[in-house]
């Protein structure tokens, strides 16, 4: 993981060079002009960082500290020794292992890594909240996890001497005497925090840079099994139409063919009830703690499909297991067979040997010093 920096100069975009040709190893056929357009579109990494202008702080390096801290604090919790890092481990990329969150209570939704959050612009897995710093405000309240309010927030902000003066450096003030605000504030500094938590490069990343520049000797090195593999993923197992982009997500809703239920043994409706608390959230974009004014914005009342959930981004997903939005699949070779074979699909589903071709693509999304190129477990999926 890395820390992401506020840049300030311009990016330069890489682009595919027309009628691009690599001498693949013997057994695969040479990319087609198509598979090297998809292949480029998943890069290149890291992306440009920005600043999200609904967060007057964000990017700031005061509140950036002031979010770390209150990220590993125990005081904005009622429940003792909870803290945000109690779900998201950063030993464990920002997640914790366990299929369904636990935090004052057993939750009913697998906890999402924080890394690369920043490129999201739909939050949680239904898309329950339009900003970075509003989805941080949400387990505060929660009383399923973290059972806090603002009175109780505002409070440790006013209290403590080091987060009251991280508080002052970051926002030029003292917490203000609006409770509400001040659980903003938290929020906002929480965000700005957790927009610098970045993945590393990667196998992949490497590999899809050398086909850019047109460096054969460089693609060479990239593993056939993982080779077949992305060409599925771009291919014919159509993964990349929905995980898209450098992050591997197109950041929408899909309709799950896992069907979950919710703590009172309600079925999960996903982004259907997400709509429905974005729109009488006090914390959506447009309302008065966006700090971004007079800026037009859709409001998010397009139907919303029943079970449908927030595609996830599969930058070092090998290390974030169980998957799925309730954490019921224990594997990757397991995560694939759903999709694998989608009803409404007019083509053959892939194989056993195709999905473990994909897991060892998937494994090149991990770090250079993390990535395993094989899956124990993909020996005894189904």
């Amino acid at each position: 993981m890395r820390r992401l920096a506020i840049p300030g100069g311009s990016v330069v975009a890489l682009a595919l060079v027309a009628g691009l040709s690599l001498a693949l190893p013997a057994d695969l056929p040479p990319l087609r002009p198509d598979e090297l357009a998809s292949i480029g579109s998943l890069g290149p990494w890291p992306p440009p960082a920005a600043r999200d202008a609904s967060n007057r702080v964000s990017g700031r390096a005061e509140a950036v500290a002031l979010g770390e801290v209150l990220f590993h604090s125990t005081r904005l919790s009622n429940v003792g020794g909870l803290r945000c890092a109690s779900c998201h481990e950063p030993w464990r990329h920002f997640t914790d292992g366990r299929a369904r969150a636990l935090g004052a209570e057993a939750g009913a939704r697998n906890t999402p890594s924080l890394l690369n959050v920043r490129l999201q612009h739909w939050f949680g897995w239904d898309g329950a909240n339009d900003s970075l710093w509003s989805q941080s405000i949400r387990p505060m309240l929660d009383v399923r996890e973290m059972r806090s309010d603002a009175a109780h927030v505002a409070q440790a902000l006013r209290d403590d001497d080091t987060l009251k003066r991280l508080y002052a450096l970051a926002f030029g003030r003292a917490p203000p005497a609006d409770d509400e605000a001040a659980l903003v504030d938290a929020g906002k500094a929480l965000a700005a925090y957790q927009e610098t938590l970045a993945s590393e490069r990667t196998p992949f990343d490497a590999w899809r840079d050398a086909l850019v520049r047109g460096d054969t000797a460089a693609a060479q090195r990239y593993p056939l099994a993982a080779q077949r593999g992305l060409r599925l993923f771009v291919g014919r197992g159509r993964c990349v139409a929905c995980h898209a982009g450098p992050n591997f997500s197109d950041g929408e809703f899909h309709r799950s063919l896992i069907v979950s239920t919710l703590h009172d043994g309600t079925r999960d409706s996903g982004r259907a009830h997400g709509v429905e608390k974005l729109l009488a959230s006090p914390f959506a974009r447009n309302g008065r703690f966006d700090d971004q004014t007079n800026v037009a914005r859709a409001p998010a009342s397009q139907p919303a499909e029943a079970g449908a959930f927030r595609t996830p981004g599969l930058r070092e997903v090998s290390a974030t297991a169980p998957y799925m939005h309730d954490g019921s699949v224990a594997n990757l070779c397991n995560a694939l067979q759903p999709h694998a074979a989608l009803e409404d699909r007019a083509m053959p589903a892939l194989t056993l040997a195709e999905r473990r071709d994909v897991v060892a693509f998937l494994r090149t999304l991990a770090a250079q010093e993390r990535a395993v190129l094989t899956d124990e477990d993909a020996m005894s999926c189904r």
